[in-house]
């Protein structure tokens, strides 16, 4: 039987006066009106304000500010023009150092919550430049003939349409002050309504905008993205299908983006689909704090679970006796691999496994590892951490994207594994933005 749709009420006209009470994780006022939790956009702990309700559900309901009748004490005006519209940035009304606080509470309060647990120690934060920092993003394109433009960008706030933007202050600079030229190259294209995203990739050195193409573009459409990439010293490349249809343009030379942890000295060459952390002076602060946490020597033997290309698997091979590496995504395992003979690293090996299944039988799975490193998903690593009885470990370094479900898992690392929190700290990835990346150091009980 098809699941009826839910039908959506009207919301009453008249705004409400309340105040705020806390946060959400995602960064979103919690006020409660006649019993019932509110959230609300862009609203701060005890604010006082007045809201319009943007949806009413049976346990909960959403609105978003009208006016403010007092405004916190951290409060400050959005550097970018379209913050109240597109739904890129959702902190932007909180001055720098408040937001790091607010992911810091936040941590401490999802360990307490959901692992029980409170933390001995908390790290400094590691930050970083505040604007301009992103270098990775899968930017919407969309041509809408009664605004007769291309709309390149970020979606609304809670909406599916694309947000009217002409810049953006969180993308690195070579792009996100060049959204209006994008726009206007693509409107001119005979495929203009075919081309639904921009999979952007930054390096160190070059930045390649793979455009997905639903159909292929004519031979103009070919010299006019030519001549654009051209005059903005950027590399433009056609994806007809899946990430691995990505490839240049007739006649362009193939570019494959780098990155580097000159601390290390480690480059890595990565392809524009593959996940590489989208903040670089964030992501070298948080190589160096692993390595140091782990206190590695060539006595020690590593697990790097869930490695990706190896962003942390070859900077520790560079002091540890062995680093053995497990990725699901063969592609990615393929590709770490090429890096470490990239990297003239011989103590490194990468296997392909999914974690969240039976590893036992596996011969990799059957060794030893003094210190592991985890840094899974938002999903976390829940599934692979009954192994760790196997393994022993005395240091575990976990890497987190979701407050939620490291503290989820430090819970069973603790209470359940026997293992020992040591500390824990934010790392500051995506400044305006509710996201926390989180670290956490737990060892075994008598170390």
């Amino acid at each position: 039987m098809a699941r009826r749709k839910r039908e959506r009420k009207k919301l009453p006209e008249t705004p409400v006066r309340t105040v705020i009470d806390s946060l959400t994780h995602d960064g979103r006022g919690v006020a409660h009106v006649d019993g019932k939790a509110v959230f609300i956009d862009a609203a701060l702990p005890g604010e006082e304000l007045e809201f319009l309700y943007t949806d009413i559900r049976r346990d909960f309901a959403e609105g978003r500010v009208v006016k403010l009748l007092s405004k916190a004490e951290h409060r400050v005006e959005a550097e970018c023009p379209h913050y109240d519209l597109c739904g890129g940035c959702s902190f932007q009304h909180v001055a720098s150092s408040e937001q790091i606080h607010i992911k810091e509470e936040l941590l401490k309060e999802q360990f307490k919550r959901i692992g029980k647990l409170d933390i001995p120690e908390i790290w400094p934060s590691l930050d970083g430049p505040h604007w301009g920092y992103r270098r990775k993003a899968r930017m919407g394109v969309k041509y809408v003939a009664k605004k007769g433009r291309v709309l390149v960008g970020f979606r609304e706030k809670r909406q599916p349409f694309l947000a009217e933007i002409e810049s953006c202050k969180v993308m690195h600079p070579i792009v996100g002050t060049r959204l209006m030229a994008l726009s206007e190259m693509i409107g001119g294209l005979t495929i203009r309504e075919k081309i639904p995203q921009i999979e952007v990739a930054i390096g160190d050195e070059d930045c390649v905008l793979a455009v997905r193409v639903l159909e292929p573009p004519t031979d103009e459409d070919k010299e006019r993205m030519r001549s654009f990439a051209h005059k903005h010293n950027v590399i433009l490349c056609l994806q007809s299908k899946g990430p691995d249809t990505i490839a240049p343009i007739d006649g362009e030379p193939v570019v494959t983006p780098t990155y580097a942890l000159p601390d290390h000295d480690i480059v890595f060459r990565f392809r524009p689909a593959m996940f590489t952390q989208v903040n670089y002076e964030i992501n070298r602060l948080m190589v160096n704090r692993v390595i140091e946490a782990l206190d590695l020597t060539k006595d020690d033997v590593v697990l790097d679970l869930f490695c990706g290309l190896g962003n942390f698997t070859l900077p520790m091979a560079r002091y540890a006796g062995k680093v053995v590496g497990i990725e699901g995504d063969l592609p990615l395992v393929n590709h770490a691999r090429a890096n470490a003979r990239l990297n003239n690293l011989d103590n490194v090996e990468f296997h392909a496994a999914d974690l969240s299944k039976a590893i036992v039988d596996l011969p990799w799975a059957k060794q030893r590892y003094n210190k592991i490193l985890l840094d899974p998903s938002r999903a976390g690593a829940s599934e692979v951490l009954h192994h760790f009885k196997h393994w022993q470990p005395e240091s575990i370094v976990y890497v987190s994207c979701n407050p939620s479900t490291l503290a989820r898992d430090a819970g069973i690392l603790v209470n359940d594994l026997g293992f020992k929190l040591v500390k824990a700290g934010v790392m500051n990835m995506f400044p305006q933005t509710a996201h926390v990346e989180s670290i956490a150091l737990f060892n075994a009980a008598d170390r």
